[in-house]
């Protein structure tokens, strides 16, 4: 049996300060889903508490879709949204090699700069890819979770600051992708839907949906 992770679905009212304000910065939003979590969790408590979000934005309302191994609801502010829960330890049991799936990601595609050898233990900056370089990026992410992509339709996703103006420090370059594919490790891929894929997960990245494809 594959290891859990509770999913809720979280309709946000729009009405709601405390969304208003989420919404705006992305800090604050990680860190009102970190309240949801049981305390305690040492020193990288997102990590162990399997903590993955995403927002699911149309032109009528917005979803926050929250993963974690375990969540207290309760501790949402007032009037925040309506959630429903589910147990995903069903559809990671259900995961079987050649088994045709949907699936939707939000993903921070990115590069480490080369640096040159006089700057030899010095760490590159990091580089939003875009376009075709995106694109790769994610069908390698995809081939190393266990999954064989046959299409795959980018999105791109407003950028996320960690700050609540364009001039923040931390910026992070979002891109959606949907598509079908078709299973090829199941173990690689029951563990990126419970860790994650890629980076900026405290931001809104690397939650990775998966649904049977009828296909």
């Amino acid at each position: 049996m594959s290891p859990g992770a509770t999913l809720a679905r979280i309709r946000l009212n729009p009405h709601s300060r405390a969304v208003q304000r989420d919404l705006r910065n992305a800090t604050d939003m990680h860190r009102t889903l970190m309240r949801l979590v049981p305390d305690g969790l040492g020193g990288s408590p997102r990590q162990a508490a399997g903590l993955l979000y995403r927002l699911d934005v149309t032109e009528t309302f917005s979803t926050l879709l929250l993963q974690a191994n375990s969540l207290d609801l309760t501790r949402l502010p007032d009037d925040y949204g309506y959630a429903d829960v589910k147990d995903l330890t069903p559809m990671l049991n259900a995961l079987k090699k050649g088994l045709a799936v949907r699936y939707r990601t939000v993903v921070n595609p990115v590069k480490t700069e080369r640096l040159s050898l006089e700057n030899k233990g010095r760490r590159g900056k990091r580089i939003a890819l875009t376009g075709p370089d995106a694109d790769q990026w994610w069908a390698r992410r995809a081939h190393q979770a266990g999954l064989h992509l046959t299409t795959a339709l980018p999105t791109p996703v407003a950028a996320v600051n960690s700050n609540g103006d364009s001039t923040a420090a931390v910026r992070h370059h979002l891109v959606r992708y949907d598509g079908t594919a078709t299973v090829t490790d199941p173990d690689a891929l029951s563990e990126a839907v419970l860790t994650g894929i890629g980076r900026a997960k405290s931001y809104g990245a690397g939650l990775l949906s998966l649904a049977r494809s009828a296909v």
